[in-house]
């Protein structure tokens, strides 16, 4: 089970802006330029609220989570031939526990305070950057309860073709639309800061929110993916790698979602991408970290892989929450195999970063099957680009160079792309010709190609040990 308190999230955000207007002060910068605000999220990750108190009714439900497994299981029952991919062409996705449609029907089922409210009109749903939009705005005095493409592209409720919710869909999940937020683009004024309390400078009233997209999609954005084709990959807690597909929507053969990559106005038309999934990535270092305790902070984890410079043998399947992309087994569990009396934590800790590597290979492989066209490089992002170590075994499984831009927090940059842009703020420009060259650091493949495929075909028999491990939700429930 993983959770979180949206109060939490929220204050956060206050806190965030409060501290960003000191910290602009303390440089002389007048926050009287701050002309817009973009609001980026982890998707999926699913907020039932009360709009007459504007109280959360429950914890937010993060997308990792696995507790709706029986969920799914029962929903699949009621598929003829129990297709998981029954909704593929309207939704891009295939049945699982990470979307946010299964998470709401689990909070209906199991939540009283919840099925109370959707009785008596009080309920809203909403993803984290619906319950902070509505928030900002006011909350219960005129929040705009709305989200953007992106985000409910991720829901399993929402027709990417038509860009609306679909009644069919919302029927077959029994969710009620009134509770639904209203879908709006990517880039455009959904309404104005208000003052609260709170926030003691008042400092950003009446400043309108005007970008919103789901954090890999602000990914794609910030690292400048316009053109078709072009792809990133962003490694935080998960591994996303997103290739943009244009005006059309491609299905995968091979286990990828298809997903609205952005829709830059309400006139402008939806582009869209495919997407591989990763559940594991820096959160594996994390485990390493805090539940084995063999290192005390991340960096260590990187000395540690570095003193080895191998695994020796020993190979790193994270599947914690299951395999998502290509595979989405949830029926996998982690595994280390491999082992000798030789391996030791150096070894296991170079396994873990490897796992990351191997995993986003597999989905490229994928990737390339499914467009045609294989990437001659790889644009990465996010906080785990910083370990060296990592980037360059990625460029050596891979085979191609990785690119890093010099500014790796391109979740931010894209959302701020998108609030800048909106008709009425219009501060720049988000045409490819105006868009200025980042600065990048570029790892070449050091190691022969032969070497890379050896340990990758390992990798891969290890990936088949995995799976199959639970035998069904009901061995699934929450730990004692």
């Amino acid at each position: 089970w993983v959770e979180q308190d949206p109060k939490e999230i929220l204050n956060s955000v206050y806190e965030c802006v409060e501290r960003t207007c000191e910290k602009m002060k303390e440089l002389n910068i007048d926050i009287a330029n701050i002309r817009a605000i973009g609001v980026t999220n982890q998707r999926e990750t699913t907020v039932v609220w009360d709009k007459t108190t504007g109280e959360p009714l429950y914890n937010a439900i993060v997308w990792l989570d696995l507790r709706t497994q029986s969920t799914v299981e029962r929903l699949l029952k009621r598929i003829p031939g129990k297709n998981k991919t029954f909704s593929k062409f309207k939704t891009g996705l295939p049945l699982s526990t990470y979307f946010s449609a299964v998470k709401l029907r689990w909070l209906l089922d199991n939540v009283e305070e919840i099925k109370k409210a959707v009785e008596d009109g009080r309920a809203m749903f909403g993803t984290i950057d619906s319950w902070l939009i509505w928030s900002l705005t006011g909350g219960t005095n005129g929040g705009i309860h709305c989200t953007d493409v992106t985000n409910a592209s991720r829901t399993m409720l929402f027709n990417i073709h038509s860009l609306e919710w679909d009644p069919e869909l919302c029927k077959f999940f029994e969710i009620p639309m009134e509770i639904l937020p209203n879908v709006r683009s990517s880039s455009e004024i959904y309404g104005v800061m208000v003052c609260f309390p709170i926030f003691e400078s008042g400092a950003l009233t009446g400043v309108p929110i005007s970008g919103c997209l789901g954090d890999q999609h602000a990914a794609l954005v910030g690292q400048m993916c316009f053109q078709d084709g072009q792809a990133k990959n962003t490694y935080g807690t998960g591994c996303f790698l997103l290739c943009n597909t244009g005006q059309k929507s491609v299905f995968s053969d091979h286990g990828l979602l298809t997903t609205i990559a952005y829709k830059m106005g309400k006139d402008k038309p939806a582009f869209y991408a495919l997407e591989g999934s990763v559940a594991i990535a820096g959160a594996v270092v994390r485990w390493l970290r805090d539940n084995l305790g063999i290192a005390k902070t991340s960096l260590e984890v990187e000395k540690l892989a570095a003193e080895v410079g191998t695994s020796y043998g020993c190979y790193f399947v994270p599947a914690f929450s299951g395999l998502y992309a290509p595979y989405w087994e949830p029926s996998a569990r982690g595994i280390i195999c491999g082992l000798t009396q030789f391996t030791n934590k150096n070894h296991i800790a170079f396994a873990a970063l490897e796992a990351v590597c191997f995993q986003t290979r597999e989905i490229l492989d994928a990737m390339n099957k499914d467009c045609g066209i294989p990437l001659s490089q790889l644009q990465v992002d996010g906080g785990m680009t910083n370990n060296k170590i990592l980037m360059q075994l990625q460029s050596d499984i891979l085979c191609i160079p990785v690119v890093k831009p010099s500014m790796a927090e391109t979740t931010a940059l894209g959302a701020a792309m998108a609030a800048g842009a909106a008709e009425g703020v219009e501060v720049w420009s988000l045409n490819p010709g105006d868009l200025t060259a980042v600065t990048c650091e570029r790892f070449e493949p050091q190691i022969n190609p032969e070497e890379s495929e050896y340990r990758y075909a390992r990798w891969k028999k290890a990936v088949m040990k995995s799976m199959g491990w639970e035998a069904s939700a009901s061995t699934n429930g929450k730990p004692k």
